[in-house]
């Protein structure tokens, strides 16, 4: 898919197009000093937002966060806005949508997809906190209580109160339906 994009990119005169992988973006952004990250929010990890706005900060000031999203998974939506993406563009747009997305972030302005504004909304429910996210990412690579834990610096029973509260809170039946539901949506 980057390949694609960025062949249909380069077509355009205005801009100056560079892809990477994430093991050589940190690398290849601070030698070239990109105005805008295009990130695909469906990409695999749960990380990926985050460390692509962290990108996007260490690079550069003026560097903008753009998301590649989709309706059928809201919560990714609401992880980039935490991310602070400023532009939004539904990947099912035609490729003017995208030219235009990057172009107005480029430019300092927010741009969201008009297609994406029910994903907005459904993604304003999201009914767990930041820190339960984190339990239940921990959760989802397969983590113990004890090892969530640790890498949190939490109590055993804190991560279980957690837990009970993410199953609660997801409508699920357990801790493995928590992340199917927490994944379907997009939130992990």
């Amino acid at each position: 898919m980057r390949s694609a994009l960025v062949a249909l990119l380069r077509k355009e005169r205005d801009l100056e197009v560079a892809s990477a992988s994430w093991d050589t973006a940190p690398r290849q952004a601070r030698s070239l000093q990109p105005h805008v990250c295009v990130v695909d929010v469906d990409c695999r990890g749960s990380r990926t937002l985050s460390a692509a706005a962290e990108l996007a900060r260490r690079v550069t000031e003026s560097a903008a966060l753009l998301v590649l999203a989709t309706v059928t998974r809201p919560g990714l939506l609401r992880l980039a806005f935490d991310a602070h993406a400023l532009g939004y563009v539904n990947k099912d747009a035609g490729p003017q949508g995208l030219l235009d997305g990057i172009r107005a972030v480029a430019a300092g302005k927010r741009f969201v997809d008009e297609s994406l504004a029910f994903g907005f909304l459904q993604a304003a429910t999201m009914p767990l906190t930041p820190r339960e996210l984190n339990v239940l990412a921990l959760a989802a690579e397969g983590a113990t209580i004890a090892e969530i834990a640790r890498g949190l610096h939490l109590s055993n029973g804190t991560v279980r109160n957690y837990m009970s509260a993410i199953t609660r809170k997801t409508g699920a039946r357990n801790r493995v339906d928590a992340i199917r539901i927490s994944q379907g949506e997009g939130w992990v």
